[in-house]
């Protein structure tokens, strides 16, 4: 029985050999393809926690940045206010002086030059908080990743503390300098006006595309200067002695000048700038609405033309304008999106601006 086997297995060795190669080699085909197929799941599972984390790092820190940057709103109106101070003027205009022509030209000038300001100051804070705390947050998401092989962090809170610092550039030197070139663009392109002359919205829209160009054009200064000191400005305050947490500072605040000069940045900013000038816009085109009754225009740009107001009528209406730029929490001019802050006008902007209109036809009819 045995030798029978044997003569079988002798006759079909070739087949056996065949037979048993295929087996084995599907069987650890099958072994080589689970373990891929394992590493493969692992290293998605793997991939999609270390993007989890990233996605509630960023929504976090972007969360961060809103908060920030609407808690920077009051200071800056307060700094805007402080150095173009109106309301003096229009205290002034009520006592009915003598020089009252004069000081309705000043105020022309001012209130004009304070609300294209608050535009620019109010894009300029929103672009430039956003990119020094995505640098800092990329620094801490550095400290809090897997395999860090050091316990020192990359930017210690007294880091975080003087680079965000640098904030007070805008607030203080840059935005002075900043009230400067505006107020020679708005002399240069109103400063002849009459009081009495009647402008729409489309010639408004045009005096103020008129100083956007001076200001963004005809300066010797790019915008990114007034968000920022120059190198040696910054050398002197943020690093005076070269200690190591002022090394780090240095780096910090050149990563965030390359950024301000890079084309990029010049393309969030000027976008901002479009969208908050445009908001600026929509908000004082609820003062050129046709009276109840009129006839409807055929278009909608004969509608912004049909309707004109004596500068003198225009001034109360700029000039409250800040108080929508810069305002405080919940800000209707800078409204909160998911993960970006962008100028926007609510819904419930409408009503506060009819609200403001009111205010500001009683403030012009007590001046006149």
């Amino acid at each position: 029985m045995f030798s029978s086997v044997w003569n079988f297995v002798k006759r079909h060795k070739r087949k056996f050999i065949f037979t048993g190669a295929v087996v084995g080699g599907v069987y650890f085909l099958g072994k080589y393809a689970q373990k891929k197929i394992r590493e493969i799941q692992e290293k998605e599972a793997t991939d999609y926690i270390a993007q989890a984390r990233r996605q509630f790092h960023f929504e976090s820190n972007q969360r961060t940045c809103n908060m920030t940057v609407l808690s920077m709103l009051p200071p800056l109106k307060e700094a805007i206010i402080n150095q173009l101070n109106s309301e003096n003027l229009t205290a002034l205009l009520k006592t009915k002086p003598a020089n009252k022509l004069e000081i309705w030209e000043d105020l022309k000038i001012l209130s004009f030059t304070r609300t294209v300001v608050g535009v620019y100051s109010t894009c300029m804070l929103v672009v430039l908080l956003r990119v020094q705390l995505n640098i800092i947050g990329g620094y801490l998401y550095l400290d809090n990743s897997i395999g860090k092989n050091t316990m020192t962090p990359l930017a210690p809170p007294d880091v975080q503390q003087q680079y965000l610092s640098s904030i007070q550039h805008l607030l203080g030197d840059g935005l002075t300098e900043l009230m400067t070139v505006v107020k020679k663009a708005v002399q240069n392109s109103l400063g002849g006006m009459s009081l009495k002359q009647s402008l729409s919205l489309l010639e408004l829209e045009q005096q103020l595309s008129w100083i956007r160009a001076e200001v963004e054009s005809g300066s010797e200064r790019p915008l990114s200067w007034y968000m920022l000191a120059d190198d040696e400005n910054a050398l002197a305050d943020q690093a005076c002695g070269l200690t190591e947490n002022d090394a780090v500072t240095i780096r910090l605040l050149n990563e965030t000048r390359d950024m301000l000069d890079s084309p990029d940045f010049s393309t969030v900013l000027n976008a901002c700038l479009n969208r908050g000038f445009s908001r600026l816009l929509d908000n004082l085109a609820e003062f050129f609405r046709p009276p109840p009754g009129d006839s409807a225009p055929s278009s909608a740009a004969d509608s912004l033309a049909a309707v004109s107001l004596p500068l003198a009528k225009i001034i109360p209406i700029v000039n409250g304008q800040i108080n929508t730029i810069c305002s405080e929490t919940p800000s209707h001019f800078v409204q909160v999106k998911p993960g970006f802050i962008c100028f926007f006008c609510s819904d419930t902007q409408t009503s506060q601006t009819s609200q403001s209109g009111s205010r500001e036809n009683q403030l012009q009819e007590d001046l006149l």
